[in-house]
């Protein structure tokens, strides 16, 4: 490996870390688990932030949360910081730099136009011939949200996929397949007759050559073979929007889990009893929703939310999600091939990991919020280098921010000032006698979302878990080895006084700065 190597950044969206194909859960994922075979595996990944623009901001960046500003979704990322992130900082250093698929720096669902292309609103601007550059990255081939709607979501200008001239990519590519209106009418279709299964889950008869998953896979291999004709080092960024909700899977990967025999968790119903005061205002009296809507219509909250499921209608959503997710392991797949048909991969370092994670019925909750349970903020997280050891698991906590100083640390470039991304190199090799203490999550929960604001810091080690709600002084405190189900809050227990009391310490020696005051929200998520 003479010369700088390539970068392949893949990443999914909603995936939980026991959902990575080498377990516990059932869901089968070969390719990834032949990368973590041929390369380095970490158990105790930790995301910066459970929702999708925090998280993916904190990748980009390098920064926690409250330093980049965007703490909660509907927070646009700031050009000058992502000027900082990896996709800028490799670009000056020599790099062909891209990104293919869910982006999310900005927010989709705005109040007004912002100029920026992944607006419902400003989306319109930026026609069929652009393609970049956008929050660093010199090629941008992207979608304003992949995840489409049956009915209006809050704040939103129209169902998803917006119809062009809303849009981008693959918002347009979608709506021209077939005859017009075809895509989207197979979309809502259900391939088996049934029509919904349970909330936001059918089996969709969109045909799979028509989905995001099958559209990212082929537009990133066409962007590789572009880069196989250069000498010049590349990072490719590859972003599925799946196995994020609706579980709307298509076929053969809705056929593929039975719903009767898929595993569902230990521990699915509520016990508020058990939680900090948060829990039990958020989900204590939960408004009726619709199997085909978002939030109930004039209701408290303006999230995205499905009511708690039968076991039944999680057993629909299950083996959808799983379908979702081996589907996008097809996808990957693909691009290893490529990789490999280009002679690319000898001198590619290839990542896979996801944004955040799904509750998926733990604790008798779905999709996400701010109740930071293991299946939420802990991801999987698989890389392949030269340096990295066949097989070899890594338990010590990191982050996904960790990313950001991985690349520099392989392309042989400094950092820029103010992150508080580290590199995870010296973790590869067991015998290097690399560690960590602690990784660190952030998010200010604005009372647009829930009708109040949290203010929630959270410290996991390899044992413990701490969640700090500044506002209020509750919190949790979880003994992982003993508790992996995270049953008995600790927080207020007097025998844990002195582990809380560190983890505290930990919270407050947070690294590098923080904004004093948050960006203004530029629309809902």
């Amino acid at each position: 490996m003479g010369k700088r190597p390539n970068i392949v950044l893949i990443t999914s969206d909603q995936q939980r870390w026991d959902c990575f194909g080498f377990g516990p859960r059932q869901v089968k994922m070969p390719h990834v688990e032949r990368l973590a075979r041929k390369g380095t595996r970490f158990d105790c990944c930790i995301t910066a932030n459970a929702l999708c623009q925090p998280a993916r901001a904190s990748i980009l960046t390098g920064m926690l949360p409250l330093t980049h500003g965007v703490a909660d979704n509907g927070v646009d990322l700031d050009p000058a910081l992502a000027d900082k992130g990896f996709a800028a900082h490799l670009g000056r250093n020599g790099y062909k730099t891209a990104i293919i698929g869910k982006a999310h720096f900005s927010s989709k669902a705005t109040f007004k136009p912002t100029g920026q292309p992944e607006c419902q609103f400003s989306s319109v601007d930026f026609g069929p011939d652009w393609t970049g550059p956008y929050m660093g990255f010199e090629h941008a081939e992207l979608m304003v949200v992949g995840h489409f709607s049956r009915v209006t979501p809050p704040k939103h200008i129209s169902p998803m996929p917006f119809t062009p001239p809303n849009g981008l990519h693959y918002e347009r590519w979608f709506h021209g397949r077939g005859t017009p209106g075809e895509a989207r009418k197979l979309w809502e279709a259900s391939s088996d007759g049934k029509g919904l299964l349970a909330a936001q889950t059918w089996n969709s008869a969109l045909p799979a050559a028509w989905h995001p998953t099958t559209w990212v896979t082929d537009q990133s291999i066409a962007y590789l073979r572009q880069r196989a004709q250069s000498d010049e080092p590349f990072c490719l960024w590859v972003s599925y929007p799946d196995p994020h909700h609706p579980f709307d899977c298509p076929e053969p990967w809705s056929k593929m889990y039975d719903p009767a025999s898929v595993d569902l968790p230990e521990h699915r119903t509520l016990d508020l009893e058990r939680r900090p005061w948060w829990h039990q205002k958020l989900y204590g009296e939960q408004e009726k929703i619709g199997f085909d809507e978002y939030t109930k219509p004039g209701g408290k909250q303006t999230v995205a939310r499905i009511n708690r499921p039968t076991e039944e209608q999680l057993r629909y959503i299950t083996a959808n999600y799983y379908g979702m997710i081996s589907f996008l392991d097809d996808g990957i797949g693909r691009v290893m091939s490529a990789l490999q048909d280009l002679g690319l991969d000898d001198n590619t370092i290839i990542i896979f990991t996801t944004d955040h994670g799904e509750l998926l019925g733990d604790h008798g909750l779905m999709l996400k919020g701010p109740t930071l349970y293991e299946s939420l903020v802990r991801v999987g997280m698989v890389m392949v280098a030269p340096d990295a050891v066949p097989g070899h698991v890594v338990t010590e906590p990191i982050s996904t921010l960790d990313l950001a100083a991985t690349f520099y640390d392989y392309a042989g470039v400094s950092a820029p000032d103010g992150i508080q991304s580290r590199s995870i190199r010296n973790l590869l090799d067991p015998d290097a006698g690399g560690s960590r203490e602690f990784a660190i999550n952030e998010w200010i929960a604005g009372s647009e979302r829930y009708g109040f604001t949290l203010d929630l810091r959270m410290i996991r080690t390899k044992r413990y878990k701490a969640i700090f709600e500044l506002n209020s002084g509750a919190g949790e405190l979880y003994d992982l080895q003993e508790d992996p189900n995270e049953m008995v809050n600790r927080f207020d227990d007097p025998a844990f006084k002195q582990i809380l009391s560190e983890l505290e310490q930990m919270m407050r020696s947070r690294p590098g700065p923080m904004l004093e005051k948050m960006p203004e929200r530029s629309g809902l998520s």
